[in-house]
C-alpha cells in the first residue's frame, strides 16, 4: 500500500504467519526488572570450586561443603588480620563493598576466629573492642587481572590503560626500594643465623617495634572498606614451594603480586590453608617516626620467626618483591637449597647456564637468548632436584626501551602488564620510555609466560655452566677466563662489576662496585656460606666457573673501547657448545685467571687485554689498581671461617689477586 506522496508503507511490525508469531530480527525483552539485575545478568558467576575426581582428593576434601570450605578461607583471612590485642580478628566478608547485596550473595561471613598469641617478653595491651570490630571488611580475594584493572580506574588516581592494554600506575613519593628503611628482627636465633655488621644489609630491631609496625599496618588495613587478598606461591619446584599471602591497600599492589608470584590453579587453591609468610602492605600510610629503630617515616619490616613482612610509608612495588626474595634467602638454605640472585636459561639439549650480573653487566640481554628456553630472569633456587624460578614473573627496567633492543620486553606489555611511574601521551596513551619525569626507574611487571621462550614450568637440570658477569670500565680483565672452584667463590662473594660515574668537574672516571653474592641488598645469610653451597653443587654436579667481562678493552672508560657485544655473544655461545672446556688457556698475572689463546669468531688478540693497550706500564698500574680495591674489599670477608679449620676459607683468599 503507498503512501499519499507515493513512496511505499514501512512495515514496523512485520509479517505475521497464522500462529500471530513475528519473524523479524527483534528479541524477547530481557527477564530483569530493574537495572541492577540486569548488571547482575551481564556477569557469569564463576565455578566456585573445581571439580573432585573420583580418588583424587584426599578422603577428607569430599566431606568439606562449599559453604564450609568458604567459611574456612574466611576465617585464614581474618586470623591473618587479626590484631594482637584484641580477642578476635576482623569481620571478614567477600566481594567489592560498593556492589550492594554482591558480598551477601557470597555468603554471611564467618565468627571471627581466636587470634594466635605469641608469648612475648614486654608488656601486652588490655585486649578491648574498638570501631574497627564492630564493621565488615571486604576483602577482594585473588581477583582476575580484568578485575583489578577495574578497581584501579575506579579508584586509584595515576592509573591509566596506555595504548598496548598495560596498567600505567604511580607508586607515590618513592620510586625505588629504600634500602636504609629495612629492618630485621634480631632475636636469639637470627642474630646466631644472619649476617650482621659492617657490609651487611640486615639492619636490626626488636620484636617490641615490629610488633608496634605490626599494629599499625593492620589497623589501617581493617580501618579500610575493602583490602586486597592474594594466596600465592613461590618456587616452581613443587617440593620445596612456599606458600604466602599478600594483604594490601592498593588494586596496583595486587596485580603487581598476582604477576610476580606463582598464580595458584583453583584445585590448588581448595587446599591452599594456612599461609607460610604473609605481607601487611599498608604502604599508604608512615610509620611513627617516634618508633625505637625508625629513622623514617618508611618502614619495611621482616620478622622471620612470625613469618611476617610490614610495609608502612612506601607504596614502591618492589619492596614485596625484594622482600620476599630475602625471606628465601633464609628459609632454603635451611633446605639445603642455594638461593641465587642469577638469570638462568636451557638449551634445547637441556643444558642449563645460569648468569650473574649486577645491573649494567648485560645479565638480562645475555640470558635472553632466541636459541635457548628462558627458565627465569632474576631469581631462582638449586636444590637436589635441579634449578628452579622463584618468581611466576618478570619485573623489567623500562628506561630507554624500545622494541629493536628488546623485543620480548618490548611485546610483554600488553594487558595484565603493570607499567610503574611511565610518562605517556594524553591522547594516544603511548608510553615515552625515554621520559624520567618521574623517575629513571620506570619498571614493567609482567607474568613469565609473556615471553615466547619461556620455560613452563619453570625448572631445569642441574646447571653446566655458572656465569660470573662484569662490567670492567678499568678494561684490565679478560672477556673470558675459565674458573677453578677457589677462584669462583671468590669472585662470587666479591660480585665485581665497575660504573662509570660523573666527577665533579666534568671527567668521567670508573667506579668499583662490589656486591656480595650478586645481590648483597637481599642475602640474610653471611656470603661465604651461599659461595660453600654455590661449590659444593658446582663440584657434585659438575658444573664449570666462568668470568666474563662485558666492559672495556685496550684502555680504561674514556680511552679504550666497549667489548663489542657480538663478541660477547659468541663467548657465551662457546660457554654453551663445550668448545671452551677443550680450548688451550694461558695464565694471566696478578689475578691468575685462566684464559683461551682462541675462541671461533672472536680475535684472538683481544682475549689477552694486555695486547690492546698501547700504554702497557698504564695497563700494568690499572691492573695493580683494581686488584688493590678487590683486596680492600673482601678484608670484610677474611676473617670468617668456612668449617671448623677454615681451610677453605684459606683457598678462597688465595684464589684472589696476587702482587
Amino acid at each position: 500500500m503507498a503512501t499519499p506522496n507515493g513512496l511505499a508503507r514501512i512495515e514496523t511490525h512485520g509479517k505475521k504467519h497464522a500462529n500471530g508469531v513475528c519473524h523479524d530480527d527483534s528479541a524477547a525483552p530481557v527477564r530483569a526488572q530493574t537495572i541492577d539485575e540486569l548488571h547482575s545478568l551481564q556477569r557469569k558467576r564463576s565455578a566456585p570450586t573445581t571439580p573432585i575426581k573420583d580418588g583424587a582428593a584426599s578422603p577428607f576434601a569430599a566431606a568439606l561443603s562449599e559453604e564450609e570450605r568458604h567459611r574456612q578461607q574466611l576465617q585464614s583471612i581474618s586470623a591473618s588480620l587479626a590484631s594482637l590485642t584484641r580477642e578476635t580478628g576482623p569481620k571478614v566478608v567477600k566481594g567489592d563493598p560498593a556492589r550492594k547485596g554482591e558480598a551477601a550473595a557470597k555468603g554471611a561471613p564467618p565468627p571471627p576466629p581466636q587470634a594466635h598469641h605469641h608469648h612475648h617478653h614486654h608488656h601486652t595491651p588490655t585486649i578491648g573492642v574498638s570501631d574497627s570490630s564492630l564493621k565488615f571488611t571486604h576483602v577482594l580475594y585473588n581477583l582476575s587481572p580484568a578485575e583489578l584493572y577495574e578497581q584501579a580506574i575506579k579508584y586509584e588516581k595515576g592509573s591509566f590503560i596506555t595504548s598496548t592494554g598495560a596498567l600505567a600506575t604511580l607508586s607515590g613519593a618513592k620510586t625505588g626500594r629504600s634500602p636504609r628503611d629495612k629492618r630485621v628482627v634480631k632475636d636469639e636465633a637470627a642474630a646466631q643465623e644472619l649476617w650482621w655488621g659492617k657490609g651487611s644489609p640486615n639492619i636490626e630491631m626488636d620484636e617490641h617495634t615490629f610488633l608496634t609496625n605490626r599494629e599499625r599496618a593492620v589497623d589501617y588495613l581493617n580501618s579500610l572498606d575493602k583490602v586486597f587478598v592474594n594466596d600465592q606461591f613461590l618456587n616452581w619446584d613443587p617440593e620445596n614451594r612456599i606458600k604466602v599471602r599478600i594483604i594490601s591497600a592498593r588494586a596496583y599492589h595486587s596485580l603487581f603480586m598476582h604477576n610476580m608470584c606463582i598464580r595458584p590453579t583453583d584445585e590448588e587453591m581448595e587446599s591452599f590453608g594456612t599461609p607460610d609468610f604473609t605481607i601487611y602492605n599498608a604502604g599508604q600510610f608512615p610509620c611513627n617516626r617516634f618508633t625505637h629503630y625508625m629513622t623514617s617515616s618508611t618502614s619495611v619490616d621482616i620478622n622471620l620467626a612470625r613469618r611476617e613482612m610490614v610495609i608502612l610509608g612506601t607504596q614502591y612495588a618492589g619492596e614485596m618483591k625484594k622482600g620476599l626474595f630475602g625471606v628465601m634467602h633464609y628459609l632454603m638454605p635451611k633446605r639445603r637449597i642455594l638461593s641465587l640472585h642469577s638469570g638462568c636459561n636451557m638449551g634445547k639439549d637441556g643444558d642449563v647456564a645460569l648468569f650473574f650480573g649486577l645491573s649494567g653487566t648485560g645479565k638480562t640481554t645475555l640470558s635472553t637468548d632466541h636459541n635457548r628456553l628462558l627458565i627465569g630472569d632474576d631469581e631462582h633456587c638449586w636444590s637436589d632436584n635441579g634449578v628452579s624460578n622463584i618468581e611466576g614473573g618478570c619485573y623489567a627496567k623500562c628506561i630507554d626501551l624500545s622494541q629493536e633492543k628488546e623485543p620480548d620486553i618490548w611485546n610483554a606489555i600488553k594487558f595484565g602488564t603493570v607499567l610503574e611511574n611511565v610518562v605517556f601521551d594524553e591522547h594516544t596513551r603511548e608510553v615515552d620510555y625515554t621520559d624520567k619525569s618521574v623517575t629513571e626507574n620506570t619498571r614493567a611487571a609482567y607474568p613469565i609466560e609473556y615471553i615466547p621462550n619461556a620455560k613452563i614450568p619453570c625448572v631445569g637440570p642441574h646447571p653446566k655452566n655458572v656465569i660470573l658477569l662484569a662490567c670492567d670500565a678499568f678494561g684490565v680483565l679478560p672477556p673470558i677466563s675459565k674458573l677453578n672452584l677457589a677462584q669462583t667463590m671468590y669472585h662470587f662473594i666479591s660480585g665485581y662489576t665497575a660504573l662509570v660515574a660523573g666527577t665533579e668537574d666534568g671527567i668521567k672516571e670508573p667506579q668499583a662496585t662490589f656486591s656480595a653474592c650478586f645481590g648483597a641488598a637481599f642475602i640474610m645469610l653471611h656470603p661465604t656460606k651461599y659461595a660453600a653451597m654455590l661449590a659444593e653443587k658446582m663440584q657434585k654436579y659438575g658444573a664449570t666457573g666462568w668470568l666474563v667481562n662485558t666492559g672495556w678493552s685496550g684502555g680504561r672508560y674514556g680511552v679504550g673501547k666497549r667489548i663489542r657485544l657480538p663478541y660477547t655473544r659468541k663467548i657465551i655461545d662457546a660457554i654453551h657448545s663445550g668448545e671452551l672446556l677443550t680450548a688451550n688457556y694461558k695464565k694471566t698475572e696478578v689475578f691468575g685467571l685462566e684464559i683461551p689463546t682462541e675462541i671461533e669468531g672472536v680475535p684472538s688478540e683481544i682475549l689477552d687485554p694486555i695486547n690492546t693497550w698501547t700504554d702497557k706500564a698504564a695497563y700494568k698500574e690499572t691492573l695493580l689498581n683494581l686488584a688493590g680495591l678487590f683486596k680492600k674489599n673482601f678484608e670484610v670477608f677474611a676473617s670468617y671461617k668456612i668449617g671448623d679449620d677454615g681451610s677453605l676459607t684459606d683457598k678462597i683468599l688465595a684464589a684472589g689477586p696476587n702482587f
